[in-house]
C-alpha cells in the first residue's frame, strides 16, 4: 500500500510538472550554453546542418521573464524583411509592450479590477499595435532587459485596482501609470530623428510595416479551406482570422518566402520532447500530416506555446530538411540563439504562420 501511493504521489507530481513546463514555455529564460563558431556547417548531436538559404537578421533578442514572444518575433521578422532590402532596421519590443500594457491596464482599470492582465497573443496582434501606435527603433527604447515584466505586469495591476478601489479617477491613475513605467521602462520618446527628418511614432511604423503587407494562415480540416476563420485557441484574444489552406499549400509558401528572401512568422507548439533550445532543434520521430494534425490539436496535444521568426533552409548529412528559426531567449545555445525545426515537425506542429503578401 505504502509503494502504491509513493508511485501515485510520483505520478502527480509528473504531472503538475509538465503542466507548470506547458505554462512558461513562451517566457521561460534561456539556459546558458557554449555558441557555434557561427559557420554554415555545425555538429548537432550526430547530425551536422548545413544551412543553404540564410537571410539576414539583427541580433538576437532577450524576451526575459515574459510570454511575449509573439511581438519579438513578430518584429523580427519584419527587421529581416528590410534588411533583404537593403534597409537596416532594428525595432523596439518594449515600445510596444507598455503600450499593450498601458491599453489592457486601462480597460482592467475600468473593469475595477475583475479579470487579469494577460501578457499572451499572436503575432497578427503585434500588426494591430503597429497600426495603432506606431513603433520606435530598438536604439531609442530597450529598458526592458533589466526589467522582470512578469513583476511589472502584477505591480500596474495592483496600481489599477487601488485606484479604481479609491475612485481616484482615471487621469490621476494614467498619470501614476505614467509615472510608473517611466521609471522601470525609460522615458518614452515621442519622436523618431532619422535621416535628418522627423517622424512620429506612426509615421516611423508605417514607413516600416504597410497595413496590408502582412498576411496570417493556418491549416486545418475542421474549417473549409480558402476561407477565414477566428482561429480557436487561447491566445487569439483579438479574434483575428487566419486564411485556412491545405497543409501542402502552407508548407510551400514557407519554402517559396525563404527562397525568396522573405521571412516567416511562425507559431507552435513547443511542448514535444524533441525539442530542446538547449541542444538548438526541434524533431520528430513521425511524420506529419493533415489528419494527424487535426486529431492533435482537437486533443490539445499541438497548442500555441511559442512564436519565433523563420529565416533559413538547411539539411543534415542524411538530407533531412530543416527550418532555421531565431528566437527570441538570448543566445545562451549552440547556435547563438538560433534552432533548427525539422520539416516533420513544422508539418505536424505548426499553428500558424504570418507571410508576405507577395508570396501567396
Amino acid at each position: 500500500m505504502r509503494k502504491q501511493r509513493f508511485s501515485a504521489l510520483l505520478s502527480r507530481v509528473g504531472q503538475c510538472v509538465c503542466l507548470l513546463a506547458l505554462l512558461a514555455a513562451c517566457g521561460r529564460p534561456a539556459p546558458t550554453e557554449k555558441k557555434a563558431d557561427g559557420k554554415a556547417a555545425r555538429q548537432g548531436d550526430s547530425l551536422v546542418i548545413t544551412d543553404e538559404v540564410r537571410l539576414p537578421c539583427t541580433p538576437v533578442k532577450q524576451q526575459g521573464h515574459s510570454s511575449l514572444c509573439w511581438i519579438y518575433a513578430m518584429l523580427a521578422t519584419i527587421e529581416t524583411e528590410h534588411l533583404v532590402q537593403g534597409d537596416s532596421v532594428n525595432l523596439s519590443p518594449v515600445y510596444l509592450t507598455r503600450q499593450y500594457l498601458s491599453t489592457e491596464a486601462e480597460a482592467y482599470y475600468f473593469a475595477q479590477g475583475k479579470g487579469r492582465l494577460s501578457q499572451r497573443g499572436m503575432a497578427p496582434m503585434t500588426l494591430h499595435l503597429i497600426g495603432r501606435y506606431g513603433v520606435q527603433p530598438y536604439d531609442y527604447y530597450h529598458a526592458h532587459q533589466n526589467v522582470n515584466m512578469n513583476v511589472l505586469w502584477r505591480r500596474v495591476g495592483k496600481l489599477a485596482r487601488t485606484a479604481a478601489t479609491r475612485r481616484m479617477g482615471v487621469e490621476t491613475y494614467r498619470r501614476q501609470l505614467d509615472d510608473l513605467l517611466d521609471q522601470e521602462l525609460g522615458f518614452m520618446p515621442r519622436y523618431v530623428h532619422m535621416l535628418g527628418a522627423e517622424y512620429t511614432n506612426g509615421e516611423f511604423g508605417r514607413s516600416v510595416c504597410l497595413a496590408d503587407e502582412w498576411v496570417a494562415l493556418t491549416s486545418f480540416t475542421h474549417h473549409p479551406y480558402g476561407t477565414r476563420f477566428q482561429l480557436e485557441v487561447p491566445d487569439n484574444v483579438m479574434d483575428d482570422t487566419f486564411l485556412n489552406v491545405p497543409l501542402d499549400t502552407l508548407m510551400a509558401i514557407i519554402d517559396r518566402s525563404l527562397g525568396n528572401g522573405h521571412p516567416v512568422c511562425w507559431e507552435g507548439d513547443i511542448s514535444e520532447e524533441g525539442f530542446s533550445f538547449q541542444k538548438g532543434f526541434g524533431r520528430l520521430k513521425e511524420e506529419g500530416d493533415a489528419a494527424r494534425r487535426q486529431r492533435e490539436f482537437e486533443s490539445f496535444q499541438t497548442t500555441d506555446d511559442h512564436c519565433m521568426v523563420l529565416v533559413g533552409l538547411a539539411r543534415d548529412n542524411a538530407g533531412r530538411r530543416y527550418y532555421l528559426a531565431k528566437n527570441s531567449w538570448g543566445t545562451g545555445n549552440r547556435f547563438g540563439g538560433y534552432m533548427y525545426l525539422s520539416e516533420d515537425y513544422v508539418r505536424l506542429k505548426t499553428i500558424c504562420i504570418v507571410a508576405h503578401h507577395d508570396q501567396l
